[in-house]
């Protein structure tokens, strides 16, 4: 019993060593870096304005959700419903799309970042940094402080910051990768890599410790 618990023990905790040390240098990364920092979090500048409501006389019929934004000096609705995202005016009328020179501002206005140029992005790529967002998106490339590069994701139609992304996000999107080990797209955490690699772990953690415990090796 003590042998086949040892030769299990041992070449399991071989042939997973590499996964496990890619969880372990993947869980220091995250355990160091502060999330709201990976998101960008600290480049957003705290902005407050004021909303008439006196002027919003507006019909919505099956709106999941309604609220108010403000894209410059204008008021805006978003409504979310079935079939997507409607952009308002508080007249009623739809919103036109932004200008790349209005997004340009919006990131000078809204973030304390240097915006240098703009690209509209249609299609969805997979593993990209924007994934989950919806399309079509303003990509502003902006500089820090320090002259880091600093990609900064725009709704078109409202103006709203989407996403934040630096080489810190990139190397914890990396990590977040290998930690549960989804390479591509990075985002299933019910693969079945996973938990093969998991159930292997657990195996040689027990039988780790029925030979620390339990089992009589004698010499």
């Amino acid at each position: 019993m003590k042998s086949i618990v040892r030769n299990v023990h041992k070449y399991l905790s071989f042939s997973i060593s590499l996964q496990l040390l890619l969880w372990t240098v993947s869980g220091i990364y995250f355990a160091f870096n502060k999330i709201e920092m990976v998101r960008g979090e600290q480049y957003i500048l705290t902005q407050s304005y004021a909303v008439d409501l006196s002027q919003i006389n507006l019909n919505i019929p099956e709106a999941e959700n309604v609220r108010l934004s403000k894209r410059f000096n204008e008021e805006i609705i978003i409504i979310t419903k079935d079939i997507g995202k409607e952009y308002l005016d508080i007249k009623g009328n739809s919103l036109n799309k932004l200008s790349t020179d209005e997004a340009l501002k919006i990131v000078g206005n809204k973030t304390t970042l240097k915006p240098l140029n703009v690209e509209e992005i249609k299609m969805e790529k997979n593993g990209s940094e924007y994934r989950g967002r919806s399309l079509p998106l303003y990509k502003v490339t902006s500089k820090n402080k320090e002259n880091e590069k600093i990609n900064v994701y725009l709704n078109v139609f409202s103006g709203e910051i989407l996403a934040i992304r630096s080489t810190q996000w990139r190397i914890w999107d990396l990590m977040w990768g290998f930690h549960i080990i989804d390479w591509q797209e990075r985002d299933n955490i019910n693969n079945f890599l996973l938990k093969i690699f998991s159930i292997l772990a657990l195996i040689s953690s027990l039988t780790g410790l029925l030979l620390f415990f339990k089992v009589d090796i004698k010499k």
